[in-house]
């Protein structure tokens, strides 16, 4: 749902291995990729597609097999709210991630699952507002009255319908229909990320550990996108974006705590310096952007030790 125009050019470039078909040298048109996501854009069968779609649906099923075997506690619908709605931002996240990992790992064929992903995070943000829905016992016009008092609920109902808009436009039938468009429509998926992110901070309250967490890996993604394209695998680079991210999200976790909340900020900033009650979300972020630094390191590794070059994903 994010760099998508990209994912295009790879279809275009990359998915055409060997001779191309004697019809698309003549100029026929591609035939659209097919609509189940364990195929590949020929309609074969994709093992690798295949089990990242299993992954995406194995967070849902766990969250109800919780639910029968009353495993979420006493508010079983809040609970199960909360999960979708946290996988839903991390899904969005991952999909974001796909860019990144292609660079650094020298891996093209990756962004296959970038669309997958995003569709995965736009699923969870439907069932994270229709459980919510449910646990209004399906009245409508209290739903909409809490959405448009609550601003909370407003901010996420505004990231929900812009997540709709993107998925509904995510076929290649759109692409080709909107040209250039297409892609100043779906970068809209970073605003829409930072609207998630503040639903969750305004949702989560006090402890808004796991909404931190998300705001400094959404950072490193930024920041990573900011860099030049012929450095974003550059280790010396990659590693001045450990403390940039870190420390971005120590700052927005102060900031909320002295905004939004009677909790001295100034402790919990000072939380992060140590591991009495473990790792804080800002040092989670500091040792994701290690191992994204050290991620360029394998490809290296891997043409070592295949001197006929790497090998094709």
């Amino acid at each position: 749902m994010s760099d998508a125009a990209e994912t295009a050019a790879n279809g275009a470039t990359n998915g055409a291995a060997g001779t191309r078909p004697r019809r698309e040298r003549r100029g026929a048109p591609r035939p659209p990729a097919k609509p189940f996501p364990w195929l590949d854009r020929g309609g074969r069968f994709s093992p690798f597609k295949s089990a990242v779609f299993a992954l995406t649906i194995l967070p849902g099923l766990l969250t109800g097999v919780r639910w029968i075997v009353g495993d979420l506690g006493g508010e079983p619908y809040m609970e199960a709210t909360h999960q979708t709605g946290l996988w839903a931002i991390r899904f969005l996240l991952i999909s974001l991630a796909v860019t990144p990992l292609r660079y650094l790992l020298d891996w093209p064929g990756v962004v296959v699952l970038r669309r997958m992903l995003g569709l995965a995070g736009l699923a969870y943000a439907l069932v994270h507002f229709l459980l919510y829905v449910i646990d209004q016992k399906f009245n409508l016009f209290h739903v909409v009255s809490e959405i448009v008092l609550r601003l909370y609920l407003t901010i996420g109902f505004v990231a929900l319908a812009g997540l709709c808009v993107l998925g509904w436009t995510s076929t290649d039938a759109a692409l080709r229909r909107m040209g250039r468009r297409w892609k100043q429509l779906h970068r809209l998926v970073f605003p829409i990320v930072v609207l998630a992110a503040l639903h969750f901070y305004m949702q989560s309250k006090v402890d808004v550990s796991e909404a931190v967490m998300v705001s400094g890996f959404f950072l490193w993604l930024v920041f990573w996108r900011l860099l030049p394209a012929t450095r974003r695998a550059s280790i010396p680079v990659l590693l001045l974006l450990v403390p940039a991210a870190a420390l971005g999200a120590a700052a927005l976790e102060y900031a909320w705590y002295a905004l939004a909340t009677r909790v001295p900020a100034i402790l919990v900033l000072k939380a992060n310096l140590g591991f009495d009650l473990g790792p804080r979300p800002a040092v989670w972020v500091a040792m994701a952007a290690v191992v994204a630094a050290l991620l360029p390191l394998w490809p290296r590794l891997r043409r070592r030790v295949s001197p006929t070059g790497p090998a094709t994903a």
